[in-house]
């Protein structure tokens, strides 16, 4: 799962200058707002299509709810202070519910909760999380992962990135020693072949001050989407969608407590 004090303060300057708009009926138009660059959580594929198990419950949600649905990929740094502009309906983005972003916005229940890890280079002399003091970390911008590196990795560098692609690239490259971010996301990159240079370190404890509980579905303050939002997600859960489409991309239970 994946904040920054520019974030909070350009989210809540719009948060301010903003009302809140009607909120759309049933049968009607939602726009989503995704980052799709974390697979296998979103992703674009080989077509140019928005692809990924975040994609593929919001669209069980929309069909759960009667909705119209459609993508938008947009920055992650910037993704909040668009929702509150106006620019789409929803966040589907892996984010986690964190007490900062609920000053914010408003969120659904969680759909899904993971831990964080850490990956290393294959050559790497590090050999568990004590041995990462003194080296460079490598996490992407405006993520709870980076108040984790800050909070449980203070007497190491942390190297901030736009994307996870671009930590990866300099991990591969040795500009970093280690990178940290969602344990689903290293480990199915390391499966890949761009991710041959490297190896899981370790999973590390979930910190809940710090990832909240687990990622949910972001909306604007006020929007009864919100409780719409809820209902579908228990409902594809009860009807089994929920398994099927979490079967397709993992083989543990990824919804997590």
């Amino acid at each position: 799962m994946r904040i920054s004090t520019k974030l909070l303060a350009a989210a809540s300057v719009a948060a301010l200058s903003l009302f809140a708009g009607p909120a759309l009926a049933d049968g009607e138009k939602y726009v989503i707002g995704t980052d799709s660059t974390y697979p296998p959580f979103e992703f674009v594929d080989a077509s140019g299509t928005i692809q990924g198990f975040d994609i593929d419950i919001a669209k069980a949600l929309c069909a759960q709810m009667k909705a119209d649905c459609s993508f938008v990929s947009t920055d992650w740094d910037g993704i909040i202070p668009a929702l509150n502009a106006k620019k789409f309906d929803m966040i589907v983005s892996s984010m986690a519910i964190t007490p900062e972003r609920l000053k914010l916005v408003d969120f659904s229940d969680h759909f899904y909760r993971t831990p964080p890890a850490v990956a290393v280079p294959k050559d790497s002399t590090v050999t568990d999380v004590a041995g990462l003091k003194g080296k460079a970390i490598g996490v992407q911008i405006s993520t709870t992962n980076v108040t984790y590196v800050e909070k449980h990795f203070a007497d190491s560098e942390l190297k901030l990135h736009p994307t996870a692609d671009e930590y990866k690239l300099d991990v591969a490259a040795g500009r970093v020693d280690a990178v940290i971010d969602d344990i689903v996301v290293l480990s199915e990159w390391i499966k890949s072949g761009d991710g041959t240079c490297c190896k899981i370190l370790t999973a590390l404890p979930v910190d809940k001050e710090i990832s909240g509980n687990g990622a949910g579905i972001a909306v604007r303050k006020g929007d009864p989407l919100k409780e719409k939002l809820n209902t579908a997600i228990a409902a594809i859960r009860a009807s089994g969608e929920y398994k099927k489409i979490q079967d397709k991309y993992f083989d543990f239970d990824v919804y997590g407590e």
